[in-house]
């Protein structure tokens, strides 16, 4: 792995692990890597969608801007799967603190 894929790859981590704290800044940053492919990430709307979400959830009135742009782009099935991504997020978040 390249020296600047291994960066990328370290920064994505970092925010999910923040994103695992319930940081809502880090929601919204891996929706918008996600949703542009910065980061070094491949544009993956039903994830940036996800991220979105939990960040309009918290929220992150850009971020529910964001969802519904890139909403747009997406079919309504990969919408319900994005959903069920940001459910399932939150739900294991919930058994991690009991």
């Amino acid at each position: 792995m390249a020296s600047s894929e291994k960066t990328a790859a370290f920064l994505i981590e970092s925010r999910i692990r923040d994103a695992a704290r319930g940081n809502m800044n880090a929601y919204y940053d891996l929706g918008i890597a996600y949703s542009s492919g910065s980061q070094g990430v491949d544009i993956d709307l039903i994830e940036a969608h996800k991220w979105f979400n939990l960040a309009a959830i918290a929220g992150n009135t850009r971020a529910q801007e964001c969802r519904a742009e890139i909403a747009d782009e997406m079919s309504a099935r990969d919408i319900i799967v994005a959903q069920k991504a940001a459910r399932a997020w939150l739900q294991a978040g919930m058994r991690a603190a009991a």
